[in-house]
Order: C-alpha cells, then structure tokens, then sequence
C-alpha cells in the first residue's frame, strides 16, 4: 500500500484484524502488511525478571516514565542501520499516540533518554512495536516496567509479533497464527488501562513482578 494514503485509522483496522505494518527500509514509499504463520507473544504472568535484572530495577538510579516522549522513543527505535520504520511510519504512530492508542515507556538517566518501548493498544491488546537501548540492559528494563503496567491495567496479551532470543530469554513463546486472532479476539472484548488510576509502584515491586496498583501519581 501506498505509505502516502495510509492514515492511523487504517493502522487500528490493521491491528484489530490481526496484521501490522512494515517498510523495507525508512525511505520505503511502501507499507507491507505481515501476519505471519507463527505469532511471538510476552505472556503477562511470565515475563521472567533475572536475578540481574532484579538487582537492576531496585538501584533505581533511571528514571521510568510513561508518555513523555513517545515520538523520541519511536525516532530512536528507528535509528539502526537497517530500519522498518520509515518516516510514514513514524509519523502515523505519532498520530496514534496523539489520539491515545499508542504509548511509550521511556528510561532516563538525568535528562538523557536511554532507553524505551512503544506499542499500540486495543482493548486489552499491547502490540509490541519496538525497543532500544543505549546503555546496558535499559531496553530489559523498560520491558518489565511495560509488562508491570499492563498488568495492572488489566491488559491480556502483550503481542511481540515475531519471536527473538532476547525475548525468548526474557520469557516470549511462539504460538499459530490461529491462536493468535483467538487470543486477539478475546482481548480485543475487553476494557484496559495504561495508565490505571494510583498507579506508582515502587521499584521493588516492579522487580518482584507485582501486579498490585499502588498510591502515587
């Protein structure tokens, strides 16, 4: 499809049916809708925190924030050699977020962002898009951030679209294609939040993989 004529309407029609974007590169004029036969998700109650990792989360010396700097986080998700976010690309998932149905979890080291995820919601449906990092394991650690998050909110499945060792490691399956729509269908019936009310946990919590919302902003 021509990149030009796509509008975020028609990216929330794509993941409702259970298909995504790409391009082949950040100039590509094209977009290419993939389904693939083998789906890789996160399951939420599965997401595996390392002892590492754990020591990482609670010295609490980043900073975690939600939807500060989603255009940021997506511009550095695409800053690679070879990218499948072309600038369209971009652009349209901005317009999601300015509409509320994409969203951002950043890492910061003083005003420095260092690291971050983005996805689209629907429903009770995360879609993974992308993530980067620049310091050692600061993509790891805004992934448990996001999964804390969506936990708490209710969500239902984290969809990863393709299935990588680093995800595999961190907990990710691959499952069909079929039980992928069953499981987006599912979802797709039900309320979430990304943001639920009270939501501050501290980073104990987070590193202990509770699903509880706590006071705080």
């Amino acid at each position: 499809m021509d990149a030009a004529l796509l509008t975020s309407d028609h990216l929330l029609r794509g993941y409702a049916m259970g298909i995504f974007p790409m391009a082949e590169s950040r100039d590509d004029p094209q977009v290419h809708w993939i389904d693939p036969r083998r789906r890789g998700i996160l399951p939420l109650d599965g997401f595996h925190i390392s002892r590492k990792l754990a020591r990482r989360i609670r010295r609490a010396d980043w900073q975690v924030r939600a939807d500060t700097a989603f255009a940021a986080v997506v511009q550095a998700c695409a800053e690679r050699d070879e990218t499948w976010i072309s600038d369209r690309i971009l652009a349209l998932y901005v317009a999601l977020h300015d509409r509320g149905f994409a969203h951002s979890v950043e890492v910061w080291e003083g005003d420095e962002l260092v690291g971050g995820v983005y996805g689209v919601t629907l429903g009770a449906a995360f879609f993974g898009e992308s993530m980067f990092s620049r310091r050692t394991d600061a993509s790891k650690l805004a992934l448990a951030w996001t999964v804390h998050r969506l936990r708490a909110g209710g969500f239902t499945l984290f969809d990863t679209q393709f299935l990588t060792p680093h995800l595999a490691s961190l907990g990710g399956v691959e499952i069909s294609r079929e039980d992928y729509h069953r499981r987006l269908a599912r979802a797709r019936q039900r309320a979430a939040d990304f943001a639920p009310p009270g939501y501050g946990p501290s980073p104990s919590e987070v590193a202990a993989g509770s699903s509880a919302v706590s006071g705080g902003a």
